[in-house]
């Protein structure tokens, strides 16, 4: 090293202080550094599963309102965000199932949400249901079915995304899907979805027809009974935005 010459850690500045009559040198974190750690604690809020990661990027003021359904939903979204945080999670507030065709902005205003409750300093979960029952199936045979059930069930804000999207098992439907559901409703837990089927039509195109083609109208109707506990429904109408883009 050079005379004189002092290393200091990347991210820090010195900066001259006058401590006791004296001329002292000490290092402060510089702006970038401090916005990179609020990145940094933001994204901690947010677990993303199964799902691109550009959603971090999700902002409600960026949410695109083309239509008065998007609109419906966006106000209550931007509601649910004002009395969970004013509320601090103490009074049950349902979630949305947010029903449309592909690229109305179903997954991004979820995202978006996420986001914005987590600058609140909110703990969101969002996952991308079909690769969740994947993730599910694989875990039978590494023990850890129960933990990670543990996990999604407990999550403070809980956004299951796609939800509909895959041919759904017996299994699935009630010893993973039925036991999550069971438990946000008894502990009033707030539970997001987003689906191609909208909730009139959820039971007999997704959940009443097993894999092997048995319909189980009971079973299934227990499930809808949680969805519709959980949830307001609000369906997204609008250009496919992915076309237009």
């Amino acid at each position: 090293l050079a005379k004189g010459e002092q290393i200091f850690a990347p991210g820090y500045s010195p900066t001259l202080i006058l401590s006791n009559h004296r001329i002292e040198v000490t290092y402060v974190p510089t702006e970038e550094l401090l916005r990179k750690r609020e990145l940094e604690k933001l994204h901690s809020m947010v677990e993303i599963v199964s799902l691109p990661k550009s959603l971090r990027n999700a902002r409600i003021n960026d949410y695109y309102r083309n239509s008065d359904s998007r609109n419906v939903a966006l106000k209550y979204a931007i509601s649910f965000i004002k009395r969970y945080c004013e509320e601090g999670g103490h009074k049950f507030l349902k979630g949305l199932y947010l029903s449309g065709r592909f690229g109305v902005g179903k997954t991004y205003l979820l995202a978006a949400i996420a986001n914005q409750l987590a600058k609140n300093g909110k703990k969101v979960t969002i996952m991308h249901m079909p690769s969740f029952a994947v993730e599910m199936k694989n875990s039978i045979g590494k023990n850890s079915t129960l933990d990670k059930i543990d996990k999604v069930k407990k999550a403070p804000i809980l956004m299951l995304d796609d939800f509909g999207a895959d041919q759904l098992s017996s299994w699935f439907r009630d010893d993973v899907l039925g036991v999550i559901l069971q438990y946000r409703m008894q502990e009033e837990l707030p539970t997001f979805f987003s689906s191609n089927i909208d909730l009139d039509n959820l039971e007999k195109q997704y959940l009443e027809i097993n894999t092997r083609g048995e319909a189980e109208p009971i079973k299934a109707k227990r499930i809808m009974e949680r969805i519709r506990f959980l949830v307001r429904e609000v369906k997204i109408e609008g250009a496919n935005r992915r076309e237009i883009e």
